[in-house]
């Protein structure tokens, strides 16, 4: 066992806030349907609204604008098929054959569903960025036109940590005539997120993405704007998602949200401190690396750095044997050996792709982690590019 177990990868999941586990424990004992009229069932339904206040005012919504699901990933399938939904309830004035546009780096439950989409015959077209991982809104505004139906960027890219101008994108997408949505999973409890300023009309969020329960997410909806259930069946939620409310995952993205409001723009500021701290060590201590995302338009907490002449999954490795917890910018861990689809969107190198890790900092992050992922990383790096066949070039 290493002598320290450091965790450094938030942007995949974070650990249960304490203040989100006592909510959760004091909520189990609330089992009732929140659906059913009697006692068991109100108290059940208090719990569930309340969050769902919690939820509505944290981005500037109101509490009929938003809709609980099972994940973010449920939520951003429920947007995008929407622009097949013909039913009359839900008719909308796009045209019959409404095409849609989203980015080349956004998350996958994006992209698989784009080609679920494609494969219904609908066209979708994809929205490159420039190396810092940004959108173009000069070439949104080239690709869109009144035969799109939907425009759907991410606001926070997941990997590189990238924010785009929402404001600005939706604008151009309303212009002509288009829906907006946004993927927000990484941006919203991170940065602030006012939906009524943005001018959104759709925005995702995920509760275990800030110190949340897992499986429970939720989908602000503007009022006004058509809509079609992906899960249909009761009248949960207005008729808008089918299915027996997770009344303890609802409560625990509530209690989470609370201590966002509470704690984001000190968290924020730590984070922004450690990143700098060990951005400026690396660049010290470890020759030929590069950075990847935007310099400045970034999340505090996620720095992605590419080392020649080495394997991200093997930095991982001998890093977990250390006790520190990171991902790979390369999906070679997941069983592909295609590189990073965020990082190749931006221009870089298949071998330098291949070569990157994500290290995203949370609330618990600590100098000292810093500094003890500063003293094993080099000596880390040094053993994997003495193994290395991979030519390196000096600066």
């Amino acid at each position: 066992m290493p002598k320290k177990q450091i965790y450094m990868d938030h942007n995949a999941t974070t650990p249960l806030h304490p203040q989100v586990k006592k909510a959760l424990k004091e909520a189990m004992e609330v089992f009732g349907n929140p659906s059913s009229l009697h006692t068991f069932g109100r108290r059940a339904k208090v719990l569930v609204e309340e969050a769902r206040e919690k939820v509505a005012s944290f981005i500037g919504a109101t509490v009929e604008e938003i809709i609980f699901t099972g994940s973010g990933s449920e939520a951003n399938n429920t947007v995008l098929n929407i622009i097949t939904c013909r039913a009359k309830k839900c008719a909308h004035a796009w045209p019959d054959e409404a095409e849609v546009i989203t980015t080349s780096i956004e998350h996958p439950c994006i992209l698989e569903t784009s080609k679920c989409l494609q494969d219904k015959g609908i066209n979708v077209s994809y929205l490159a960025v420039d190396c810092l991982g940004k959108v173009s809104t000069k070439e949104l505004e080239k690709m869109v036109s009144d035969k799109v139906g939907l425009v759907s960027v991410m606001m926070a890219n997941n990997e590189i940590g990238t924010i785009q101008d929402i404001k600005a994108i939706a604008e151009i997408a309303h212009q002509q005539g288009a829906l907006f949505h946004t993927d927000a999973v990484q941006a919203v409890g991170k940065i602030p997120v006012n939906v009524k300023a943005l001018g959104v009309d759709f925005l995702t969020l995920s509760g275990h993405k800030i110190y949340g329960p897992k499986g429970i997410g939720a989908l602000y909806i503007k009022k006004g704007t058509p809509f079609c259930p992906l899960i249909r069946g009761g009248h949960q939620e207005k008729g808008r998602r089918a299915g027996t409310e997770n009344t303890l995952g609802i409560v625990g993205l509530g209690k989470a949200i609370e201590m966002r409001k509470k704690e984001m723009e000190a968290e924020e500021r730590l984070l922004r401190r450690l990143k700098t701290m060990l951005k400026n060590g690396i660049e010290k201590e470890i020759p030929n690396v590069q950075f990847n995302g935007h310099p400045f338009d970034c999340l505090a907490g996620t720095l992605n750095v590419s080392f020649d002449g080495a394997e991200g999954e093997a930095i991982l490795l001998y890093l977990d044997q250390a006790g520190i917890a990171v991902s790979t910018g390369s999906a070679c861990a997941s069983g592909s050996l295609d590189p990073s689809h965020v990082l190749m969107a931006t221009g870089i190198q298949v071998e330098r792709a291949h070569g990157s890790i994500r290290i995203s900092l949370g609330r618990e992050n600590t100098k000292e982690d810093i500094e003890y992922m500063l003293e094993v990383l080099p000596k880390i790096m040094q053993k994997i590019r003495r193994m290395s066949t991979v030519t390196q070039k000096e600066k």
